[in-house]
């Protein structure tokens, strides 16, 4: 990893000065370790979506960003991230210790006819991602935290890439304006669970094609509801995988608390940019509990 940490040398002084926590104290040589991976929350009607990323950067509160640039752009398909599983972007990469404004994902994704960053639909056409303003911006994720002296920080960044990916009319290729969550490795728990064969061939018109999708809201006793841009949103979806005649499902990375989860098989037709009515089946509240892993269980 070649680690550019511009301009940081006369704010350094400042940046430490206010650091707590830990054992550094205001310790000048204080520093912590930071660890940041990727997962996604998927999207129907798709082979592959795979982003190239170029490097990472993180904005100390009373500092300039600092950069870590890869030697090797990461090409991620990020269908291939789903539950539980994530990609690792930096592995205990030693900062400051003190606080942080955001954090900014260098990406690929010009609209220039280079199959960089792309995506792959069900009929195998391919078509290229870019991302409006990409190559100055990249995709930044307001959300502070902080790094305890030497304490270590492990955040995965969670992309929902139904909410995400458009297809506007008359362009060649696919806007990706993304939906990011932040989350603290430490404070996720995760929810899986089966779907019973019966209600699968209920719902579905045909499960050789689609077998459904569970979505999942932040609070208990939650009127499931489409996506639309809405508070009510879903927090994430997940797809169902099928083997056997055994439908499963898995949703990671879920920030301890209460939740909503539903069943449906109408999530093809759910639109992120208007609101769509759809059927769900199987409300139910659960409670996701740090490290562990809850099971929900879908029946006719």
């Amino acid at each position: 990893m070649n680690k550019t940490m511009s301009s940081i040398a006369v704010s350094m002084a400042m940046i430490l000065s206010g650091c707590g926590g830990g054992s550094g104290g205001s310790d000048d040589d204080a520093t912590g370790s930071f660890s940041l991976s990727v997962t996604d929350g998927p999207i129907d009607s798709a082979n592959q979506v795979v982003v190239v990323f170029t490097g990472v950067s993180i904005k100390p509160a009373d500092g300039t960003a600092m950069e870590f640039t890869f030697d090797t752009p990461m090409s991620i398909d990020l269908l291939q991230l789903q539950g539980s599983i994530a990609e690792d972007l930096l592995s205990n990469e030693t900062i400051p210790a003190g606080d942080y404004d955001w954090v900014r994902l260098h990406v690929t994704a010009e609209h220039d006819d280079i199959m960089d960053s792309f995506i792959e639909l069900s009929d195998g056409t391919q078509k290229e991602i870019w991302v409006p303003s990409g190559s100055k911006t990249g995709l930044k994720l307001v959300q502070g935290f902080t790094v305890a002296a030497g304490g270590n920080v492990d955040f995965t960044i969670d992309f929902d890439l139904r909410k995400s990916l458009t297809d506007p009319q008359g362009l060649s290729g696919v806007i990706l304006k993304p939906t990011l969550r932040l989350v603290d490795n430490i404070s996720v728990g995760s929810v899986a669970g089966s779907i019973d064969a019966s209600l699968v061939s209920e719902l579905c018109a045909d499960a050789s094609i689609d077998d459904g999708t569970v979505y999942i809201y932040s609070g208990a006793d939650i009127t499931p509801s489409d996506l639309s841009g809405a508070d009510s949103d879903p927090v994430t979806t997940a797809l169902v995988n099928s083997e056997d005649s055994s439908y499963q499902y898995e949703i990671g990375f879920l920030v301890e608390g209460d939740y909503t989860i539903a069943y449906t098989c109408d999530a093809v037709s759910d639109d992120p940019l208007v609101v769509d009515e759809l059927t769900f089946s199987g409300t139910t509240n659960v409670s996701v509990t740090a490290g562990t892993t809850s099971t929900i269980d879908f029946q006719l």
